[in-house]
């Protein structure tokens, strides 16, 4: 866990999004470890990778932190649900952020599950460059 990352998350967030990525516990230990929220960022290539995931994800997603930092992002929706998802992408590319959206993902095993109140934000580091995406998804459930 890079403390410096999730700050460039949550500085990203609230500049983005207006509102702050955490409540009163503003830890990054928390926010890796303890979150009750989904937490995932992706970097800025064309065919993006995972850079991040909290433990929630992870759970979520059914893959372990080593598995998961390097995999393309786009293999976290089946075929068929990707042009949904690069729509999302498209969205927070353009606009800077994206609430409100809903999703269904695949997880390691097959198993398939909804990411419900999604927001994703770009990840704009101190100097305006776009250095990825990042995403929290409040709710999720087996589809």
């Amino acid at each position: 866990m890079n403390p410096d990352f999730l700050d460039l998350l949550a500085d990203s967030h609230l500049r983005l999004v207006g509102t702050p990525l955490t409540g009163p516990e503003t830890a990054t230990r928390w926010l890796h470890e303890d979150a009750p929220f989904g937490l995932l960022a992706h970097d800025a290539a064309d065919d993006p990778r995972f850079t991040y995931a909290n433990a929630t994800a992870q759970r979520c997603f059914e893959y372990e932190w080593e598995e998961f930092v390097g995999l393309p992002s786009r293999l976290s929706a089946e075929p068929d649900r990707r042009e949904d998802r690069q729509r999302l992408l498209d969205t927070v590319h353009r606009d800077g952020f994206a609430t409100g959206y809903r999703g269904r993902r695949i997880a390691r095993s097959g198993r398939r599950f909804w990411i419900e109140d999604v927001t994703m934000w770009n990840l704009v580091d101190g100097d305006g460059v776009l250095v990825g995406q990042a995403a929290t998804f409040l709710r999720w459930r087996d589809a």
